[in-house]
């Protein structure tokens, strides 16, 4: 799930996404942002103690669902989540839009379908451009031990890498 669907702001996008409410696109582009800056205080208070944060989609999914709609440049759509916390580590988890397409509950959702999803892989693939993010890419294909495997081993790498180094923010 791309929101915390738990909050006023979360019911709302989930509404959106279950096609039971129809948003302009610049105002669903920011009640996700919202969303996000909802759990950022928590988010800090965690890393803060020490205990390790992990998050699916975040601020990089909504910029490049957006950005796959094509009448947004890249820049606006970062723009209202530049200084939430950066992350140490951004794992995407490749997988060709046939393949996802195949997996179930694929289509239930607004944007679940292949022509945008391709769309939305490009989006993703400009954001992967930018080498102040640590980016690493996995092979989603896999057996889900396999995959587990690698991306606990990766996390492990990461934690030990950054464990001393300040919070820093995203987009700064």
């Amino acid at each position: 799930s791309p929101a915390d669907r738990s909050t006023e702001i979360g019911q709302l996008i989930s509404s959106y996404l279950g096609r039971e409410k129809e948003l302009e696109d610049h105002t669903i582009h920011l009640l996700f942002s919202a969303n996000r800056w909802e759990h950022a205080p928590r988010i800090k208070e965690k890393l803060h103690q020490g205990v390790t944060v992990v998050v699916d989609r975040y601020a990089f999914s909504g910029v490049a669902f957006t950005c796959a709609k094509g009448n947004f440049c890249l820049d606006w759509c970062k723009q209202p989540d530049v200084g939430l916390p950066k992350p140490d580590l951004i794992l995407f988890l490749q997988l060709s839009p046939e393949a996802a397409a195949e997996r179930g509950n694929f289509g239930h959702e607004r944007y679940e379908t292949s022509s945008f999803q391709e769309k939305v892989l490009q989006s993703f693939y400009c954001l992967m451009e930018d080498k102040s993010l640590n980016w690493r890419t996995v092979d989603a294909s896999k057996s889900i031990e396999d995959l587990h495997r690698e991306i606990k081993s990766i996390a492990k790498e990461t934690m030990q890498e950054v464990q001393n180094q300040p919070l820093g923010e995203l987009w700064k």
